[in-house]
């Protein structure tokens, strides 16, 4: 067996492991990184790159509704998905290409297989023994599928993305981001979709704003919304082709061409065998670390997603980059804050948000809490006879009524946010956003002028 070591070891080459391996390489470490699949991870292959192509085509198909109160003339004429599909697989395959070409210009020795730990820092990978002084399992998560009768005839997240063509009518089952966002999809580019939800609503843990005005603009999309129940089997109708769909609460759904399970995700991490090294784990599966990152091993870290702690592309990089600065780069405190992280969700319309929600600030605070709501139409729907509303909340606290939380649902929220989150976490108080001469006309500069 052939055994290579080094200064640093990634285990997984999503973005947070390639993040990792790049910034310790650049360092001056001796960096690898170990991955099965293609490299790029879920974000790059079926997650974040390929939904928002797809998020971009519904956004036209919206954008055509608009067109004849604008003066434009315009027929649709039809939609090809396997056109669609073409393009968006081209962009990912370059991409992947893009970040094996960068690691080997980093000088990231990789490696294409499945790690398993075999010793405390040590993997097999095939007939390869890998080694380091320092190792980060960044293996992502996996999305999760219930065991309900019938549950193998559904597809994921993942299985979204290989359909060959848009299904006819589809049952999406779940109320996260992952859920909403891709019904919005299916439904903007023609397919009749119908979501099941355990509790009342979507995006639970969201300030309840954002969930409430979501709802309703999932509704006036035409999507069907089944409130507190769930799905309990699904059959296969071989005369029809289609797939049955039962409902806890006593119905069918009959005639679905695809089932979407978006019902959460769960940590990859049985196929690194982590007891092999002792590492701790929590009951759900997630790699526990403290706020450096590190394990309950010397020398094992963790981040991203296979650490169950803010599931975000994002987060992940910037976990990895500062791990490397820390043990390479002489910043010996340098770590990354899970406090104040910024988000987008990706429906129609968009969703932006940072902080605190209302009711986290009012458990927190209490009395302390102000809240500041605006609800209008975007002059973009000034001749549409169907304006999506824009809402805007501002959670403040205390005498000087620093913002603690900022949520945005309309046209343009996906953008602006990103903004108003550096303000958010440099402790902005709502006389600093006051004072700031509005850019007109903009949704944005409602944050500055709402009273």
């Amino acid at each position: 067996m052939t055994e290579n070591h080094f200064d640093f070891l990634a285990i997984g080459g999503g973005s947070g492991g390639i993040a990792a391996g790049v910034r310790a390489a650049g360092h001056g470490a001796r960096a690898a990184v170990v991955e099965h699949g293609r490299l790029g991870g879920t974000c790059v292959n079926v997650g974040c790159v390929p939904k928002k192509l797809m998020w971009y085509a519904a956004s036209l198909g919206h954008t055509m509704g608009e067109y004849a109160g604008y003066g434009f003339d315009v027929s649709r004429e039809g939609f090809s998905w396997p056109a669609l599909k073409h393009a968006r697989d081209a962009y990912v395959e370059r991409l992947n290409g893009i970040y094996a070409r960068r690691l080997e210009t980093e000088g990231v020795v990789r490696y294409e297989g499945t790690a398993r730990f075999v010793g405390v820092r040590t993997v097999a990978v095939g007939d390869t023994r890998l080694s380091a002084d320092h190792v980060v399992i960044a293996t992502g998560g996996l999305p999760s599928v219930p065991p309900v009768p019938g549950a193998e005839l559904g597809i994921t997240s993942d299985g979204f993305f290989e359909l060959e063509e848009r299904p006819g009518r589809v049952v999406v089952a779940g109320s996260g981001y992952v859920a909403v966002e891709l019904a919005g999809v299916l439904r903007a580019l023609g397919s009749e979709v119908t979501m099941v939800l355990r509790r009342d609503r979507v995006l639970r843990v969201f300030d309840e704003m954002l969930s409430t005005e979501l709802m309703i603009a999932l509704r006036d999309d035409g999507i069907e919304i089944l409130t507190e129940c769930e799905l309990e089997m699904i059959e296969r109708d071989e005369r029809r082709n289609t797939l049955t769909v039962r409902i806890s609460d006593g119905t069918s759904i009959e005639a679905v061409d695809s089932v979407l399970w978006a019902v959460g995700r769960k940590p990859n991490i049985a196929p690194l065998d982590p007891a092999a090294t002792g590492v701790d784990t929590s009951p759900g599966g997630a790699v526990i670390t403290d706020e450096f990152q590190c394990t309950s091993i010397d020398g094992v870290y963790a981040i991203g997603d296979v650490t169950g702690r803010a599931p975000l592309t994002p987060v992940a990089i910037a976990a990895g980059r500062r791990l490397a600065d820390r043990l390479f780069g002489g910043q010996a405190n340098r770590r990354l804050s899970y406090d104040c992280i910024p988000s987008v969700i990706f429906t129609h319309p968009p969703i932006g948000t940072v902080g605190a929600t209302e009711a986290q600030a009012r458990s927190d605070h209490g009395d302390a809490v102000k809240v500041y709501k605006t609800r209008f139409n975007s002059m973009y729907y000034a001749f549409s006879d169907h304006p999506r509303t824009t809402a805007m909340k501002l959670v403040t606290v205390g005498g000087e009524e620093r913002v603690v939380g900022c949520h945005v649902i309309g046209e343009g929220a996906d953008e602006m946010m990103q903004g108003f989150a550096v303000a958010v976490r440099m402790g902005a108080r709502k006389c600093d956003l006051d004072d700031t001469v509005a850019i007109h006309p903009t949704s944005a500069e409602e944050l500055v002028t709402m009273r």
